[in-house]
C-alpha cells in the first residue's frame, strides 16, 4: 500500500496469544484484509514473545512449560487506510499492545 491515504500501524505485544488475538480483532471486527496484517517478532531469534501464554502456561494439572523460546516481543502490524487509524489505535490498546506507533 503505497499511497499516501494508507498507514501502517504497528503494536507490540509481550506475548504471542495477545498478538493472535489482535490479528483476529483486526480480521473479524475491523474487516481488515488478512494479507495487510504482518506478525513478526522484534528480536532476531523465533519468539513466542517475553511472557509465558496460552499453551503454556501452568493449568491445573501441570506446571508451566519451559520450552517456549521467550527472547522478544511480538509486532504486529497493518496497512490500514488513513482514516482507519484511530479504531486500530484503540483495539491494540484494548488488546494489550504495550507500544503502537504509525508511519
Amino acid at each position: 500500500m503505497s499511497d499516501m491515504s494508507t498507514k501502517t500501524i504497528t503494536a507490540v505485544f509481550s506475548t504471542r496469544e495477545s498478538a493472535d488475538l489482535a490479528v483476529e480483532h483486526l480480521v473479524q471486527k475491523l474487516g481488515i484484509d488478512r494479507s495487510d496484517i504482518f506478525v513478526e517478532t522484534s528480536g532476531s531469534d523465533n519468539s513466542a514473545g517475553t511472557d509465558v501464554s496460552g499453551g503454556d502456561a501452568a493449568t491445573v494439572d501441570e506446571d508451566a512449560r519451559d520450552d517456549a523460546p521467550l527472547s522478544a516481543e511480538i509486532e504486529v502490524s497493518a496497512d490500514i487506510a488513513a482514516d482507519q487509524e484511530a479504531v486500530v489505535r484503540s483495539a491494540y490498546q484494548e488488546l494489550g499492545a504495550t507500544e503502537i506507533s504509525a508511519n
